[in-house]
Order: structure tokens, then sequence, then C-alpha cells
């Protein structure tokens, strides 16, 4: 028995798409998270596919670049990317 490789923690445990990128790129937040109120707290740190995905399906959310060394163009990506999407993509088969 093959086992899937672990995942990031923006991927929905439905979603059966792999990562894409380190699993750390960006971080994304729901509306109530802002950074300013939340110093204790992070959002979900994910790769740039399920960043975009989980981005998709949260009303007012955000994303910002991830602790990797990836940079702020993984936060666009994730960002341009999500505009194109449904909420809940993998139940579409997108």
């Amino acid at each position: 028995m093959n086992a899937l490789p672990p995942r990031c923690n923006a991927a929905h445990p439905d979603d059966p798409a792999l990562c894409e990128g380190p699993h750390d790129a960006v971080e994304v937040r729901d509306r109530f998270m802002s950074r300013a109120r939340d110093t204790m707290t992070v959002g979900a740190l994910g790769c740039v596919l399920h960043a975009a995905r989980l981005l998709a399906s949260l009303d007012g959310g955000r994303v910002y670049p991830g602790p990797s060394r990836v940079g702020a163009g993984a936060a666009i990506d994730a960002y341009q990317r999500a505009q194109t999407l449904p909420p809940f993509p993998w139940t579409r088969g997108k």
C-alpha cells in the first residue's frame, strides 16, 4: 500500500489534490483574523494550490506570504488563482 505524501494545513480533508510547492508558501486568514488583533494566532499555512482553494471558499479571506523563502509572489499567485475558482472547487471537479 502506497501512502500519500503529507499535505499542507490549508488542504481540505475532502480535497484529493496534491500540494504544489512548499507547505508554508502562504498564509490564509479569514476576515476575523487581522494581523493587528491576532499577534498570537496564525492563519492556515499552505501551498499555493490549497491556499487558493481555501481562499476561494472563504468570505472575506486574505492571503499573505508565508514563512518559507518563496516570497510575496506565492501570495499573489494564490490570490489570482482564487479569483478564478468557485467555493469548494474540489466538489465540482476543479
